[in-house]
């Protein structure tokens, strides 16, 4: 089989599952991979002969919605490339500019937490591109922890990994110049009309919050950043679209200041940062 026909058979197996374009570069990604070849350099090969191993198998995964950065063992983010499996969240493209406003804001000599960690992301992007920061990331889930500290090690980068409640107290972690993270925040209720890739088989604890309590974890989040951040420290989120002004009421009401509500590159909320 030749690269352009694997990418073809890729292509017509996901295409019940994805648009037209999504499917291309699903097959695209997995072939290049797979065979070695960067982007650039799999159209100039399109009619050499590709031996993928396990191809079949890889394949007929694609095909049941498993999402592609599972079936590959990797996803990209801020230019690295992260090990993810099921039972950690698999990084978005949006989360990219929350870490890049911190990066943004951030000194040398300063101490940053990322709370809900997951694969690392965040918290090793972060330490990758702001040197001499100390930065502490936490997460409830023994696997994320696990998979973030790899993370870390395979990027270089000295991140200190702990696990914390973000839903309960966490003063004893110390004091910070910013907090950030990316919480559960798709309402429940969302499920129904969300893609099976996602439903299917990313953690529901990294997503989902209850109808009644959307809330919950930017709440106990800024809570404890009342007592966490330092004087004139920033706390940085990343929100469900639709809870950007419900958000910055409740941060103003604790007594945050300085409360943005930022829209990503579609033009969503997507992002909420404020001043202790």
């Amino acid at each position: 089989m030749t690269v352009r026909e694997s990418i073809r058979t890729i292509e017509q197996a996901v295409l019940p599952l994805y648009d037209a374009a999504e499917a291309t570069a699903i097959a695209r990604l997995v072939v290049s991979r797979k065979c070695g070849y960067t982007f650039s350099q799999l159209v100039l090969h399109y009619d050499d002969e590709c031996q993928i191993e396990n191809f079949d198998n890889i394949v007929n995964q694609l095909a049941a919605a498993r999402p592609v950065q599972y079936v590959l063992g990797v996803a990209e983010f801020c230019d690295l490339e992260f090990e993810v499996c099921e039972g950690v969240l698999i990084p978005r493209p949006e989360t990219e500019e929350l870490v890049s406003q911190v990066v943004a804001d951030s000194r040398a000599d300063m101490r940053i937490l990322d709370v809900g960690t997951g694969s690392g992301a965040i918290a090793v992007s972060v330490a990758k591109m702001s040197v001499g920061t100390k930065v502490v990331a936490v997460d409830i889930s023994d696997v994320a922890l696990t998979i973030a500290s790899r993370n870390a090690a395979k990027c270089g980068v000295k991140v200190e990994f702990c696990k914390a409640d973000a839903l309960g107290d966490m003063t004893h972690l110390g004091q910070f110049d910013i907090i950030v993270s990316n919480p559960p925040y798709i309402p429940q209720s969302d499920i129904a009309r969300m893609n099976k890739n996602v439903v299917d088989f990313e953690p529901h604890t990294a997503l989902f919050v209850a109808d009644n309590d959307a809330l919950c974890f930017y709440r106990s989040i800024a809570q404890n950043g009342l007592a966490m951040l330092k004087s004139g420290g920033g706390l940085y989120f990343e929100i469900y679209e639709e809870y950007g002004q419900a958000i910055k009421d409740m941060l103003e009401s604790m007594g945050y200041s300085d409360v943005q509500v930022v829209k990503d590159v579609f033009g969503k909320d997507r992002m909420v940062w404020s001043r202790r």
